[in-house]
């Protein structure tokens, strides 16, 4: 089952559920302001991207939303602490939509390509 996690408010998170239901796709789609990710949840999504952003690290970089107001509280940060801080506070900082294919496949932002092979 695909997970779609972000806010309703979120051009990219409508975008991307209208993607699924045109293909007749069935996902979840899980606002993060009523309910967050897991921790289970979040470090699976942490271990798919790191395949392809270059580990732990860059996975959490690219989960960062750079354009939240609320970014300032993340920007300095060391390393060891982003991925708490994104973590408690992912409504603000994620960057949208957070999609998940089970377990071991996780995107993040508008990734049609990739989301065109899941089924």
């Amino acid at each position: 089952m695909i997970q779609i996690f972000g806010t309703n408010k979120n051009f990219d998170c409508k975008a991307a559920q209208r993607f699924f239901k045109e293909r007749r796709i069935p996902f979840q789609f899980v606002d993060l302001k009523e309910k967050e990710m897991s921790r289970g949840e979040f470090d699976s999504v942490l271990t798919s991207l790191s395949k392809t952003e270059g580990g732990r690290e860059g996975a959490v970089e690219a989960l960062t939303d750079k354009n939240s107001k609320d970014y300032s509280s993340i920007a300095y940060l060391d390393e060891s602490e982003k991925e708490e801080k994104l973590f408690e506070n992912q409504a603000k900082l994620l960057k949208q939509p957070v999609c998940r294919n089970g377990k071991t496949e996780a995107t993040v932002g508008m990734a049609q390509k990739i989301w065109e092979n899941w089924k």
